[in-house]
């Protein structure tokens, strides 16, 4: 029977060993070292008993409790898990009302934010990160994820209502375009006007309705050669008939202005403001309009307009960036007509014939009376909303590109690799669903998704097995970094300290 013997050595230590007696002598079996104090004593008397138990089959008379001693030449790490970042995400969904809506989006979309991947490397991170197993027939069931998409945007809706207090007062509008990774068509993929600069690659358009403050609540997926203008209307009725006590003001890019589109939305009684496009109008209102600002910063006026009243306004600073522009357009004109350019065509040259091409001047003295003006157009009186009001309402527009930004960069929608349509329109689900979550964090903590996920992704869980004994201890890293963030009230408020 093997026990464990102290013994004094020379050095003033005590020796910790493994013996068998045979009659009235001791056989060592095992020296497992010295120690100096209780500690270090402590330490090697758990060594000893952990060899005992692996290399003899003796019962103990007093069983002991679980292991709770990792002697470190003996561990090896068997992986690194981030459940606490998985965890604090689902409680942010939970927070959204999207916890129950279905299981494979809300993973999906969990991971868009933490590490946007393809469809297969996804599943497999899923596996890596947190233990999550999908098999291969998911595949099947992507595309039915569409089904959820009204469901999820009345979701968004409520949440915007209940969280962020939003009135729907004004929502903004814009579009974008997403490319896909081929250079096959359908009726759905189809080359249009690209906001990526990718002209020969099939896109789809995507419009996308926000609060003032940014907040997503719905969107379309359009063809990719729709016409920016005509995108808009679809989605506001849409909106609308949802949600019959909701009666915005639409706020929308001069891309949405057309005579024919204003019209549609005056029949419609929904109010709206939209940027103007000065460069459109007649020499004399232009000049009119020159005139009366006079090139006072920050002058206001507004005048009556068949789109509505048209409110321009003047800025110094504008002007000092715009007349820089002006002189690089027309010096890259000017080498063009004197052909020491390779650009294809310029602005403000006027072509003549098949051979001959001249400075357009009279464009040239038509946009000189523009700089520094911008114009915004608006069925609201003056007296319901002041000038300042309808141009800083406006301006909030960069809420629906920074969503844009987020949805591209940080969620990296674009290029898309699906090729049937339905599993397209799933794909973009996801990336919206992402974006709920993505800025309702940024909305309540005012820290990026790459700050926030730096904070989540540094609270691991280190797994080390004992070699002898094959337990696993499980060793959890400091989280003081997260908790002096402004992600600790949200982690203090869904109880889940990581540790």
């Amino acid at each position: 029977m093997f026990s464990i013997r102290k013994v004094k050595t020379k050095s003033g230590s005590i020796a910790i060993q493994v013996v068998v007696y045979q009659g009235h002598k001791s056989k060592i079996i095992k020296h497992i070292g010295s120690g100096k104090n209780q500690e270090e004593l402590s330490l090697l008397q758990q060594k000893a008993k952990e060899f005992i138990k692996l290399h003899s089959s003796q019962i103990s008379l007093f069983p002991e409790t679980d292991q709770k001693v990792l002697f470190i030449d003996q561990g090896e790490c068997i992986g690194v898990s981030h459940l606490f970042a998985r965890k604090f995400l689902m409680c942010c969904a939970n927070e959204c009302g999207l916890s129950d809506i279905n299981q494979l989006l809300l993973d999906l979309s969990i991971m868009r934010l933490l590490e946007p991947a393809s469809k297969l490397r996804t599943i497999k991170l899923l596996s890596d990160y947190f233990g999550i197993s999908y098999s291969q027939r998911i595949y099947r069931s992507i595309p039915k994820l569409i089904e959820l998409k009204s469901e999820i945007e009345q979701r968004a809706y409520r949440l915007a209502v209940k969280k962020f207090n939003e009135q729907f007062y004004f929502v903004l509008y814009d579009v974008t375009t997403l490319y896909f990774e081929t250079f096959k068509s359908d009726d759905l993929r189809i080359t249009g006007f690209s906001k990526d600069n990718k002209p020969q690659q099939p896109q789809i358009v995507i419009g996308l309705l926000v609060t003032h403050s940014g907040f997503p609540l719905a969107y379309e997926v359009f063809p990719g050669n729709t016409f920016e203008g005509k995108t808009m209307l679809p989605i506001i009725e849409k909106f609308i008939n949802k949600h019959k006590k909701t009666k915005p003001i639409i706020v929308a890019d001069a891309a949405m202005l057309s005579e024919e589109r204003l019209k549609e939305l005056k029949k419609k009684k929904i109010s709206y403001i939209v940027g103007g496009r000065l460069a459109n109008a007649n020499l004399d209102l232009i000049k009119q309009i020159h005139n009366r600002l006079k090139d006072k910063d920050a002058a206001i006026l507004r005048l009556p307009s068949l789109q509505g009243d048209l409110i321009c306004d003047f800025y110094i600073m504008r002007y000092k960036k715009q007349l820089n522009d002006l002189n690089k357009q027309i010096k890259k004109a000017e080498e063009f007509i004197a052909k020491k350019s390779s650009l294809k065509r310029a602005k403000f040259v006027k072509k003549l014939s098949e051979e001959t091409v001249e400075l357009n001047k009279p464009l040239i003295e038509k946009h000189k009376l523009l700089l520094g003006i911008k114009g915004y157009c608006t069925d609201i009186p003056e007296s319901d909303l002041s000038n300042e009001e309808i141009i800083t309402r406006y301006h909030n527009l960069w809420r629906v590109e920074q969503s844009f930004r987020m949805s591209k960069t940080d969620l990296e929608t674009r290029p898309i690799f699906h090729h049937k349509e339905d599993a397209i329109r799933s794909h973009i689900l996801i990336c919206f669903v992402a974006l709920i979550i993505e800025k309702y964090l940024e909305i309540s903590t005012k820290l990026s998704l790459q700050k926030i996920r730096d904070l989540i992704w540094s609270v691991t869980e280190t797994h080390i097995q004992d070699k002898i004994t094959k337990k696993i201890f499980v060793f959890p890293s400091p989280y003081k970094d997260i908790m002096d963030s402004p992600l600790a009230q949200l982690v203090n408020l869904w109880k889940i300290l990581p540790h």
